[in-house]
């Protein structure tokens, strides 16, 4: 009796043992067949929709890649539009649809409806700077964040004047003068030693000018940048390549010396209180200083810092220490200096232009109520070139966006899927005579400007194109400046939902600084540099040539 009992339990332990193995074999065959069947229906509601968008025919299981690799990507993008109009689709691959819209009105509303970035954008900054929402391709981790950023940045234009802008730019020329001893220096260089040191003291305050160790934080900023976006490209994190490891030690190199200036910034700017002692306080505001890279709600004495940015209870313990506030260094060092180094380089190719903001600024200055304060507000020709340097030469030649999860249906009918790269061909449209007339490709900043009327006073409105420097000149006559953004086809700091809220703060701080450097000092092309060739338009696409070489000759009074 035992011994068949035993036999029984025995063969019933096996065919349950046998039973659990196939119940898990049939559940992983449903699920695989199930994910493998969704991303077949996906792939042909892919195809479906794509059908439905204009664009060049593909010949190519692998579509248009043949196509891209003989042309750059913009130029490809002029031809087509030109071709299909102002929607066109092309395939980066068979499961890869990329979709451009050039009509300003459509790509308004298509920024206000895409809210997400690509996965490639957080994943740069991931891999440079650790765990950080503020970066994250999805919009509804880094909505609360931009809101807390963008009161943080209205806070600061109204204390703009704190930052003593006479001490950057003094800051600024002691290193071009040392670069110019050693040899030539040229736009972007100087763009990239203003935009740096700029961006560091609006963000740690004076005691960034005196740090030992800013040229090393400049360097390794600059050459993780350039890196960042190669290892993000891998599908998989390339633990087994050796020059990954050396990139992420330069990163850890990065984040000590972040952590290093952030504490003589605690004590120089007072941005910090004594922290609460009590243990409970001490272990919530340990997690929260490591969420950001700097004190928690009780430790800072608002609105002096912009990376106060990261209070108001948007915080994640989980992000790398300092990772935001080396996200924002690398971000808007690399976008301002663009910037900059176009303005630089219009100022010393048009040395009328340059006079006239010069005398700009010194009826600014005789104005000023105190010795030290200057309002770039009445600067109106700084602030129109300004913004037509941006026009001309925006951060980046495309705008890119996506649809995370739902299809996009724009009103002239077309419906973009889920998940397509969607793209603002930006140059394609800041040039565009539609929107800026016949005089689109050339430097004009008088198009942002309107004259009021003698007669009247109500400005003339004056389109974004045709406007002439014939009868404009400061100190006669009466301008007001337009609103870029009133025009749909202006797009250098994006627009939608993921605008850029810095913006403001750019153009201000921006201003603010050539108003201080140019009262000072003459921005002129290098001797001998003048018959360089200039920056040309090919196939509606701007053409850049090496930086011109600049020097800096102090003014006499």
């Amino acid at each position: 009796m035992s011994s068949n009992s035993n036999n029984d339990l025995g063969e019933f332990l096996r065919d349950y043992a046998e039973w659990e193995i196939n119940a898990f074999l049939w559940i992983s065959l449903i699920t695989i067949t199930y994910l493998l069947l969704n991303k077949v229906v996906n792939l042909l509601r892919l195809w479906n929709h794509a059908r439905k968008i204009p664009g060049p025919p593909s010949s190519s299981f692998y579509g248009h890649s043949r196509l891209l690799s003989r042309q750059r990507l913009t130029e490809v993008l002029a031809e087509s539009h030109e071709k299909y109009g102002s929607i066109v689709k092309l395939w980066l691959g068979p499961t890869k649809l990329l979709v451009s819209v050039k009509e300003p009105g459509l790509i308004k509303e298509m920024l206000l409806k895409a809210e997400d970035k690509l996965p490639l954008t957080g994943k740069a900054f991931h891999l440079a700077f650790g765990q950080s929402s503020l970066f994250a391709s999805s919009f509804d981790k880094v909505q609360k964040k931009r809101e807390s950023l963008a009161m943080e940045l209205n806070g600061r234009l109204l204390e703009r004047g704190n930052i003593n802008y006479a001490k950057i730019v003094d800051s600024v020329m002691e290193r071009i003068y040392e670069i110019m001893g050693k040899g030539s220096i040229n736009c972007r260089m100087a763009s990239q030693q203003m935009a740096f040191t700029m961006l560091g003291t609006t963000i740690f305050g004076d005691a960034f000018l005196a740090w030992s160790k800013a040229t090393i934080y400049e360097e390794l900023l600059m050459t993780i940048a350039r890196d960042a976006c190669f290892w993000a490209s891998y599908r998989v994190t390339p633990f087994w390549k050796r020059g990954f490891w050396r990139y992420q030690h330069l990163c850890t190199k990065l984040k000590c010396l972040t952590q290093d200036i952030v504490q003589p910034c605690r004590r120089n700017c007072k941005l910090f209180c004594n922290i609460d002692q009590g243990s409970h306080n001490e272990t919530v505001n340990a997690g929260l200083e490591a969420a950001f890279g700097g004190p928690s709600c009780s430790d800072v004495l608002k609105p002096d810092n912009v990376l106060s940015l990261e209070l108001n209870g948007h915080l994640n313990v989980k992000e790398e220490p300092c990772g935001n506030i080396m996200g924002v260094m690398y971000h808007g060092c690399l976008t301002t200096a663009g910037l900059v180094g176009n303005i630089l380089e219009r100022l010393a190719t048009h040395q009328e232009i340059q006079d006239k903001i010069y005398s700009e600024i010194i009826m600014a200055r005789n104005g000023s109520v105190k010795e030290d304060e200057t309002s770039v507000d009445k600067m109106l020709l700084l602030l129109a070139t300004i913004y037509e340097s941006a026009r001309l030469l925006p951060a980046g030649p495309l705008l890119q966006r996506c649809s995370l999860k739902d299809d996009l249906t724009l009103k002239n009918g077309v419906t973009i899927p889920a998940g397509a790269v969607l793209v603002v061909p930006v140059q394609l449209v800041q040039m565009d005579k539609c929107s800026w007339g016949s005089d689109a490709k050339q430097f004009n900043p008088y198009r942002f400007l309107s004259e009021t009327g003698s007669q009247s006073d109500q400005a003339h409105s004056t389109s974004f194109a045709g406007a002439t420097d014939e009868h404009m000149d400061p100190g006669k006559g009466s301008f007001v400046l337009n609103n870029p953004n009133d025009n749909a086809a202006f797009l250098p700091f994006g627009s939608g939902s993921r605008a850029c809220i810095g913006q403001k703060f750019i153009i201000q701080g921006v201003a603010t600084l050539f108003a201080s450097l140019l009262e000072r000092y003459e921005i002129r092309l290098q001797p001998g540099s003048e018959n360089n060739p200039k920056p040309t338009m090919d196939n509606c696409v701007f053409q850049l040539l090496r930086s011109p070489k600049i020097v800096f000759v102090r003014r006499n009074s």
